[in-house]
């Protein structure tokens, strides 16, 4: 009886090791069998969502299934994100970020999930680097004549940017440590009011998305100063980078990637890996991308988070120096 009870066991200890061996890519083989959802934090129109939606339509031919855009703005993609958070980890719910993804936590006290624990890394997209630019009345052409003028008239430079903790504000911020220059900050709610006041000549600079100035600067009515990426950019080769104009390492980019909730099993991370990779090497979501002024990357989900990781530590520090802060 021992011996028969023994057996029935060991038989019982096989086929449950047995089921939790083979559920997962049995799941992942089926996957995916419904729609699949991805959050973009942020209202329809912006960069996030043009992303979202160029991706997402390639991604459905890929996968077979719809692939729906749920745009859930407000409180800096943080309302977004916390239902992403908190979604089954199945597959079905994706979240497309932002930068600030990687400095919210630094920029709110209390955030209803942990950024990094949270979520599981998918792929990084795109990255976009951004246009000091100027108005014509600014007694500069380059950045080293832009930093030269500040430190002769001692009058402080006014930039515009979208709003505090922005992209295009923690740049600027970067920018004036590394320069050792005085730079007045005027936020403004949106690129819309902002831009309309730097052509009106009501601030003199602004670090902003190429995309959003090219036209004003190939019409002459803003003047381009330097590029925030390592290498120069293709729209607008003949302007330097910063890192050139005497600030070697200087490098500051926006960016785009997705995630899934923490948990998701790892093989579905990377067939969803498999398909954006491939989607970003179609041509024509290539140059949709590229004339959106996006420099299509796409990596490894590992990548992914050590990415994250990096722009975590550098803008952190740049928040916690500034004291800059959002509630």
């Amino acid at each position: 009886m021992a011996l028969e009870m023994d057996r029935k066991s060991f038989l019982g200890v096989l086929m449950l090791s047995m089921t939790s061996l083979f559920a997962t890519p049995v799941a992942a083989d089926n996957y995916p069998s419904k729609p699949i959802t991805i959050i973009v934090p942020f209202a329809p129109g912006g960069t996030v969502d043009a992303v979202a939606r160029t991706v997402g339509e390639r991604l459905s031919q890929a996968l077979k299934q719809p692939v729906i855009i749920d745009n859930r703005g407000g409180a800096g993609g943080t309302i977004g994100t916390a239902t992403a958070a908190t979604a089954k980890p199945d597959g079905y719910t994706l979240l497309m970020v932002f930068d600030t993804h990687a400095t919210n936590q630094h920029l709110y006290r209390k955030l209803p999930y942990k950024t990094e624990q949270a979520f599981a890394p998918v792929s990084l997209l795109v990255r976009n680097p951004q246009l000091l630019v100027a108005h014509p009345k600014v007694p500069a052409t380059n950045v080293t004549e832009l930093v030269a003028s500040q430190k002769s008239n001692k009058t402080p430079i006014s930039y515009a940017s979208v709003g505090p903790g922005s992209s295009n504000h923690l740049t600027a911020e970067l920018f004036r440590d590394a320069a050792g220059i005085e730079m007045t900050h005027v936020p403004y709610k949106g690129g819309g009011p902002a831009i309309n006041d730097l052509l009106g000549g009501h601030v003199d600079v602004m670090f902003v998305s190429l995309a959003l100035v090219a036209q004003h600067v190939k019409g002459g009515k803003l003047k381009p100063l330097a590029v925030t990426s390592s290498s120069r950019h293709p729209l607008f080769p003949d302007v330097p980078t910063i890192a050139e104009q005497g600030f070697p390492g200087f490098e500051a980019q926006s960016w785009v990637g997705i995630l899934a909730p923490a948990g998701t099993p790892k093989d579905i991370v990377a067939r969803l890996n498999q398909e954006l990779s491939r989607s970003l090497s179609q041509p024509d979501v290539k140059e949709k991308l590229q004339a959106q002024g996006h420099e299509i990357v796409g990596s490894a989900p590992e990548q992914f988070g050590e990415w994250i990781q990096a722009e975590s530590a550098k803008w952190g520090k740049v928040i916690k120096e500034r004291n800059i802060t959002l509630d």
